[in-house]
């Protein structure tokens, strides 16, 4: 019996390797069998943010009972590049949309900025964490960004690693254009977003200050806080990540 071949990937927490089997929670049994109406025998691709990525065959042992038979690795764990996105978060549906595509657009690490005019400070990692995994899957990553909890500005600063260098998004155009700035020979970056207010006086003040951190603007319209985190990072994966060909 042939096996229907599908492009659905899982995330999943097991171990994977050639002869293992996974068993499935009851939400991915329902997202499987109820929302994608897979049947036994059909084919998944799982990862598990360590091993890779893996051609399982679905399973059922009762009617609620499945499980995930790996048939053979499609693909070796790899891990974007060491990128981390700052961002002060932003109202619900904008924050979901700056976790995905910050996901989607292979940041290592995405850590939430609580700074002077940030409007939101209800921050839910559990959330942000769920959201992650679900655009993984979606864009074929096989690694997971670390999401940190939320903490403010003058924190992290506080205690920032200075071989990392930090580029923060200024509106107010007193910095080259982001394409002059971000640099290929960096193997450490950050990139910081403010909130829909911008960076307060003080704030600026102290980022300019600091010899790890370098202005960098967006061109001369205002953006909102989420499209200003999905131009940056294009424009740093364009110049200095992975989309620049080998």
């Amino acid at each position: 019996m042939s096996r229907k071949k599908t492009k659905i990937r899982l995330y999943v927490e097991a171990d994977l390797s050639a002869t293992a089997e996974v068993l499935l929670n009851d939400k991915q049994v329902h997202y499987l069998t109820n929302v994608m109406k897979l049947n036994s025998e059909d084919e998944v691709l799982a990862f598990n943010n360590r091993q890779g990525e893996f051609l399982c065959a679905l399973q059922n042992k009762s009617k609620k009972t499945f499980y995930l038979k790996v048939l053979s690795q499609t693909r070796a764990y790899e891990q974007c590049p060491n990128i981390w996105l700052l961002f002060a978060p932003v109202k619900k549906d904008q924050t979901d949309f700056i976790i995905q595509k910050a996901t989607e657009l292979g940041v290592a690490k995405i850590m939430p900025i609580i700074t002077t005019y940030t409007i939101s400070d209800k921050v839910k990692t559990e959330r942000f964490i769920a959201q992650s995994i679900e655009a993984a899957e979606q864009c074929r990553r096989v690694d997971l960004p670390e999401i940190s909890e939320a903490q403010s500005l003058e924190k992290v600063l506080n205690s920032w690693n200075k071989e990392r260098i930090l580029y923060f998004m200024d509106e107010t155009r007193q910095a080259k254009p982001a394409n002059k700035v971000f640099a290929a020979k960096s193997p450490k970056v950050a990139i910081l977003v403010g909130p829909e207010g911008g960076f307060s006086e003080e704030e600026l003040k102290l980022l300019r200050s600091l010899p790890f951190a370098q202005g960098a603007t967006l061109g001369k319209r205002i953006l909102r806080a989420e499209t200003a985190v999905a131009a940056a990072l294009s424009v740093w994966q364009a110049l200095a990540g992975d989309w620049r060909e080998e």
